[in-house]
């Protein structure tokens, strides 16, 4: 697992490159202007997302983690 300083920095770039850096900077600053509730925000993302695909995909980044550290 990844520290928190590594999250951080793994997410913003992902931000950045799917988003673009402005649209990133504007994302973050959404979720800190306004109210936020993670677990309502949770259940709507994922709502498409079947519970295989859930842990197959939480399986496949755990593999990559567990790889890209040795």
């Amino acid at each position: 697992m990844r520290n928190n300083t590594a999250l951080k920095d793994e997410g913003m770039r992902i931000l950045a490159e799917q988003l673009g850096i402005v649209e990133a900077e504007r994302f973050i600053m959404l979720l800190r202007r306004e109210p936020f509730d993670y677990t309502q925000w949770r259940q709507g993302i994922f709502k498409d997302v079947s519970l295989d695909k859930f842990l197959n995909d939480a399986q496949s980044y755990r593999n990559r983690m567990t790889t890209s550290s040795h």
